[in-house]
């Protein structure tokens, strides 16, 4: 279940499950340096999750520094003036606790999760990082290099990696979100400490943070660590409205294939350009709806198609991205069976969509899916970090509590002729990126003829001791 999904289904289950975590019980406060402070109670174990999320991503860089926020996520490991490098991860493994970071698109996030009686010593140091980070040359410079073996690993070295990228690209003309979050490599060479400080400065300020604690906590005991801790940092950047170029209307189908000789298994996927939740909270739902009846298991309607039916796919399923700052996409996936054309893959996957766009999905399609998301919403939150990711990733692509709260009644009215319209609207060529990974043929090598004093046995093959091209 892809994780935002994953985060959306979550959400539904909080009014499901009155042992765990209940929307209504979630506290919100905001500090008097701006700092947005979201608590869910959560008493079933005694320990803490906390979470320190900064509203801002890969997309907010200014053009031509691409990486610099999942850089500056390295770097903010690497101390301050009152702790040196590896003393908060330190502390935190002896406190027998667990702590990491990501970025994505829209936000750059930090969490612990500690025995509920060291919250506060994790609150201190993470508000100490938010002001009091030291950087040089000899700790940047390293990191960097760090981070480019991490893109030569992840990216460069993985054919599938290599096709996403190109596709989000396909798929963003002007938006923001058509570069890596990671970056691109000629871009990441060129950070350095003053690109990552001035960063570091604009956007790590209390007013442009918000603090997730879920667990074995009450509001008020929040409330007085988070103003003895992240209360005495002071604002020192003045925030205003992300507003990011905007992506025109797509008007054409683009289409991308990448061969390479370490792909084993070919693959088709296809991604569409559509609204997220917060631009059209309705239609978000009905989006959500939809990528769980076309693609959200054995039962779905791709896979009972072209994998049960008609036995030209080993795999399918479809995956929908909602939370998200800007328009998102939704995407679907599916892997032929041996001796199984691309053509024709592509053909029976088209045939499933025009025929949900025309007739949409029955009765027994859409209680299965809706009954699905709220299922998975509850076992999902037996993950309390999970419980965090819910609110924090909702405030910081700007979405709300409330918006948490009432997305599983949005899923309930959700009606049959809406998915049918949301296919209709949104699954159409035109907003479509389709992608086809292929493994690479063996090049054919054409007979080269002896020289005419050549003996028989002299090699034949041009180039025969050449070196093996590894690109």
């Amino acid at each position: 279940m892809p994780a935002l999904m994953l985060i959306a289904g979550a959400a539904a289950g909080l009014a499901t499950a009155p042992s765990r975590a209940d929307a209504a019980d979630v506290s919100e406060f905001t500090l008097d340096n701006g700092m947005q402070v979201v608590v869910v109670p959560d008493h079933r174990a005694p320990v803490v999750t906390h979470m320190v999320w900064y509203r801002v991503g890969s997309a907010d860089e200014q053009p031509g520094k691409s990486g610099i926020a999942h850089f500056l996520e390295h770097l903010m490991f690497k101390g301050t003036d009152k702790h040196p490098a590896g003393e908060f991860s330190q502390v935190v493994a002896k406190l027998g606790g667990q702590e990491n970071a990501f970025t994505s698109q829209d936000y750059t996030a930090y969490f612990q999760r500690v025995a509920k009686q060291n919250l506060a010593t994790v609150m201190g140091f993470e508000a100490d990082r938010m002001t009091g980070l030291v950087l040089t040359d000899e700790v940047v410079l390293p990191e960097r290099d760090v981070v480019l073996e991490e893109r030569r690993m992840r990216t460069d070295n993985d054919p599938a990696s290599q096709l996403s990228e190109a596709a989000q690209a396909a798929m963003y003309v002007n938006h923001p979100y058509g570069h890596p979050i990671i970056g691109w490599e000629d871009e990441i060479k060129k950070l350095n400490r003053e690109d990552a400080l001035a960063f570091y400065r604009r956007f790590y300020t209390p007013n442009n943070a918000i603090l997730v604690v879920a667990g074995d906590v009450e509001p008020e005991e929040v409330r007085k660590l988070a103003q003895e801790t992240y209360g005495k940092v002071a604002r020192r950047a003045e925030t205003a409205e992300r507003v990011r170029p905007a992506e025109p209307a797509p008007r054409a189908e683009r289409r991308l294939v990448l061969a390479d000789a370490r792909v084993g298994q070919p693959s088709l996927s296809r991604s569409y350009l559509v609204p997220a939740y917060r631009a059209d909270p309705k239609e978000s739902v009905a989006l959500d709806v939809l990528a769980q009846v076309l693609g959200g298991g054995s039962t779905s309607r791709l896979y009972r198609t072209l994998v049960a039916q008609k036995g030209v796919a080993a795999s399918a399923g479809a995956w929908y991205q909602s939370t998200s700052l800007d328009d998102t996409r939704f995407g679907i996936s599916v892997t032929p069976r041996p001796q199984v054309t691309m053509e024709a893959l592509e053909a029976a996957l088209d045939e499933v969509i025009a025929d949900f766009a025309a007739n949409g999905p029955d009765a027994a399609e859409l209680e299965r899916a809706k009954t699905r998301l709220v299922a998975e919403a509850i076992y999902a939150q037996d993950n309390q970090a999970t419980l965090a990711r819910i609110y924090g990733a909702a405030l910081a692509t700007g979405s709300t509590a409330e918006d948490v709260r009432i997305w599983p009644d949005l899923v309930k009215k959700v009606t049959a002729d809406e998915v049918r319209e949301a296919a209709r609207r949104w699954l159409v060529p035109a907003r479509a990126v389709t992608s086809q990974l292929l493994p690479a043929k063996p090049a054919a090598v054409a007979p080269v003829a002896a020289p005419a004093a050549a003996p028989v046995s002299a090699p034949a093959a041009a180039g025969a001791n050449r070196p093996e091209d590894r690109s």
